[in-house]
């Protein structure tokens, strides 16, 4: 998943969530960088800068690079 994952710098990607409740959420998010256990990213819903678990990311779409 961190390969795939590092592929997707600077590209805005839908992923599945799960948080550490166990809820599952669907995301859009513009990758900024992979370290170590984390991608951090900009959740375009929120508009902010998040950090993900890598292992908590249960699946991964591209949608573009500049996609909103």
């Amino acid at each position: 998943m961190i390969r795939e994952l590092q592929k997707y710098i600077d590209t805005t990607v839908e992923i599945i969530y799960m948080d550490r409740n166990g809820k599952f959420t669907q995301r859009k998010i513009q990758i900024r960088s992979v370290a170590g256990p984390f991608v951090k990213a900009i959740c375009l819903e929120q508009r902010a800068p998040r950090l993900f678990r890598i292992e908590r990311i249960l699946a991964v779409r591209p949608l573009g690079r500049y996609a909103v």
